[in-house]
């Protein structure tokens, strides 16, 4: 094949550079009908030329110098179909190890996120803070049309960090997610190291873990996982820094969507866990079973309410302990990465029974709902608001103010403010 028809193709796919190169070959006068293409495609580096600056249009070319060339085209965004339409003869032979190569550009998705974030806390009298940065980079490589890989590595920073109320100092990168995701039949499968959020109802538990789960259904969604809580962020660890080892976490949960506006939620959480020697728990035994059941009502556009009752049997729960217990929450809203000037607000009021949460999810504030909270049950309230500033950029805010509901005297304040990058 003579480069002018490579030329030509080059031309149908639309390949375009910013700027054009000046005479860049020697036998390409500025008259010759092809100058202004060859001169895009070598600005934009979909061709070359020779050591004495000659592009030599004339010349046969091999199915591998063609080969280059079609790569160097599609990673500036060449139209394949094109390509096969116009040169059906020609690309025949090379036909299956193009379409091979784009599949494999689009194989692996990354993405990722920078966050920092300020922290500060008041436990009884005494105060803490710290300051630190996250960074977050996600990998999702297609496995083939009904699985995909993910793995995520995390880097935390500490800027700044008081006396140690908070979670200890902690800095490094970790592999900190890795899992499978796809379909068994009709069942939807993550099998892994993941992040394991409810149906609904998310305040029990949000954290990572190693295990299976498996959600199946539309309108009506079942859900079941088993396996073995691994986040920091758990309410087993006292102010002394000893922590239960976890031993096993499975649980059952339901939603139904009630029309467009309503959605009923109900489920079943069993964890077991074997205390650490000198924390507040019993080393040999410490299992918590949690029901809960509730509705989430959306009564305007960008409004909801949501209502959770709960029901927790707790082996270390404190004496007289309550068991039973709710969470009433409203929201307006929502910041949106991609939309600027997006924002949302939500307020919560919790009475916690002893053991009532897993892990529990408070957007990102770090557990306040500590050892003694966890054997005595609490009550209190939380409130938050983000904004989107600028294109993928969110800023938030949030307050919450606990104390126990048994005999103990234990109050625990903490805020957030954070500002988190989407790339």
């Amino acid at each position: 094949m003579k480069k002018s028809l490579v030329l030509a193709m080059a031309m149908a796919l639309g390949v375009t550079a910013s700027a054009y190169a000046a005479n860049p070959f020697s036998d390409v006068p500025a008259g010759h009908w092809a100058y202004d293409s060859i001169s895009k495609l070598a600005a934009a580096g979909v061709i070359e030329g020779y050591g004495d600056d000659t592009f030599r249009g004339d010349r046969l070319m091999t199915r591998y110098e063609m080969a280059q060339i079609v790569a160097k085209a599609m990673a500036k965004g060449a139209n394949v179909d094109k390509l096969a339409a116009e040169f059906a003869d020609e690309l025949d032979a090379l036909g299956v190890r193009v379409a091979a190569l784009e599949k494999k550009s689009d194989n692996v998705k990354i993405t990722g996120t920078f966050r920092w974030e300020y922290q500060g806390t008041k436990y009884n009298e005494v105060k803490d803070h710290k300051n630190r940065l996250r960074s977050r980079i996600t990998f999702t490589g297609k496995v083939n049309d009904s699985w995909n890989y993910v793995g995520m590595l995390e880097n935390d920073h500490e800027i700044g960090h008081g006396t140690g109320t908070l979670t200890e100092q902690e800095e490094g990168t970790a592999f900190q997610r890795a899992y499978l995701q796809g379909r068994l039949g009709g069942v939807k499968t993550v099998a892994g190291r993941f992040n394991k959020a409810r149906l609904s109802g998310g305040d029990l538990h949000n954290t990572r873990m190693d295990g299976v789960d498996f959600t199946y259904g539309d309108k009506v969604r079942l859900n079941a996982f088993y396996g073995k809580p691994t986040n920091a962020k758990v309410p087993f660890k006292d102010n002394g820094g000893t922590k239960a080892e976890y031993k096993s976490y499975w649980g059952v949960n339901a939603a139904a969507d009630l029309g467009k506006n309503v959605t009923l939620f109900a489920g079943y959480d069993h964890v077991t866990a074997k205390a650490a020697e000198g924390s507040l728990f019993d080393i040999d035994k410490d299992t918590t079973k949690i029901f809960d059941a509730g509705l989430n009502f959306k009564f305007a556009k960008e409004a909801n309410f949501e209502a959770t009752y709960l029901h927790a049997s707790y082996d270390n729960a404190a004496d007289g302990a309550p068991k039973n217990g709710f969470i009433l929450g409203l929201g307006y809203g929502g910041a949106k990465a991609a939309k600027v000037g997006s924002w949302g607000i939500g307020v919560k009021y919790y009475q916690v029974p002893a053991g009532g949460f897993i892990a529990p999810g408070y957007e990102w504030i770090d557990n306040p709902f500590n050892a003694v909270m966890y054997q005595n049950g609490a009550k209190g309230w939380w409130a938050g608001a983000k904004y989107t500033v600028a294109k993928n950029m969110i800023f938030d805010v949030e307050y919450m103010d606990l104390k126990t509901r048994g005999d103990a005297d234990v109050k625990n304040k903490t805020w957030l403010t954070s500002l988190t990058v989407n790339f």
